[in-house]
């Protein structure tokens, strides 16, 4: 991809989410300034603050993203605001008018949320060679492949309006820290020594990953070997740390919501763990495709634990002591 279309798509992702931080604003002006009575469409604003954010959601990245897509012909915007929607809905569930909660714990969810976005934003844009939109995730691309020429309207449901289901449902204790006003407690900081062990294990392994790719693409240009298989650092301990530290992220914001009495919002990161693990096995066979690393890697998925970091079998000792 050019750096001109970088550039564009660069200024479409930036556009894109206007329609509805302007909305809400509005909302907000109209909601301060006015003396009267609000309007039927204010006064539902006002009393639906999820389900406004379940609006936004379904007009502003579901029907808008998937016209830029089809427009396109790639749905490479929806991985790039991964990283951006829980942000975006933080702040909403925060300056709504009808939030309640302590501040410091507040103060506390946005800076780990800020963290977490961006780091997963600079993880996103390395991966890409620092390029916006220059490709489509892997199995959206797969899955244009299979669905040929229904695939236009099978993406809307597949790529956009499953990911508002993850979306919204790993985002509720953003919206339980700021539905009820509780001193901070001792849970408070177990949650934040969770959210901060998943970021941190979630970083080291997409620098890994990424050093060794890097280094395996220089290798490929150079006409020799490629390594095999990533099995140092964190990668010896676990098949996929990344995922691992990224789960670890969700589930520490619940406990957040627990401590609030709202312990029933893990059901959002429960689903998006469920999706993870088939995302897994997608992954997994895509590696046992790949003939220069098949026998490699099932050797790994033998003695290596799937996510999370554990000692490697007998099996991997016994070779290395050969070795």
């Amino acid at each position: 991809m050019s750096r001109t279309g970088s550039l564009k798509n660069a200024v479409v992702a930036f556009l894109v989410p206007l329609p509805s931080i302007l909305f809400h604003l509005y909302f907000l002006s109209h909601f301060q300034s006015s003396t009267n009575p609000l309007s039927p469409l204010w006064s539902w604003c006002f009393h639906h603050p999820l389900l406004l954010a379940n609006v936004f959601f379904f007009f502003n990245v579901n029907v808008l993203f998937w016209l830029i897509g089809l427009i396109q012909s790639s749905n490479w915007m929806i991985d790039l605001y991964w990283t951006v929607i829980p942000v975006l809905l933080l702040h909403y569930y925060a300056t709504h008018p009808l939030a309640q909660f302590d501040p410091w714990r507040s103060k506390i969810v946005i800076v780990l949320t800020w963290v977490w976005s961006i780091r997963l934003t600079h993880s996103y844009f390395r991966r890409e060679n620092w390029r916006c939109g220059a490709r489509e995730d892997w199995r959206f691309a797969d899955l244009r492949l299979q669905y040929g020429k229904h695939w236009w309207w099978i993406s809307f449901f597949s790529v956009y309006v499953s990911q508002q289901i993850f979306l919204i449902g790993i985002c509720l204790p953003l919206y339980v820290v700021h539905s009820v006003d509780k001193p901070l407690n001792i849970w408070d900081f177990v949650a934040v020594g969770i959210c901060l062990c998943g970021i941190a294990i979630a970083c080291f392994a997409d620098t890994q990953l990424h050093n060794f790719v890097t280094r395996n693409t220089k290798l490929k240009e150079l006409g020799k070997p490629m390594v095999p298989n990533l099995d140092r650092g964190l990668w010896r301990y676990s098949r996929h740390p990344n995922y691992f530290g990224e789960q670890l992220w969700w589930w520490g914001l619940v406990v957040f919501a627990w401590n609030l009495g709202h312990g029933w919002t893990f059901v959002g990161p429960l689903i998006n763990s469920m999706c993870l693990a088939y995302v897994t096995l997608l992954v997994e066979q895509r590696m046992l495709k790949q003939e220069y690393r098949a026998e490699a890697y099932r050797l790994y998925q033998k003695t290596t634990s799937v996510w999370v970091p554990w000692f490697r079998s007998s099996a991997i000792a016994v070779k290395d002591k050969d070795t």
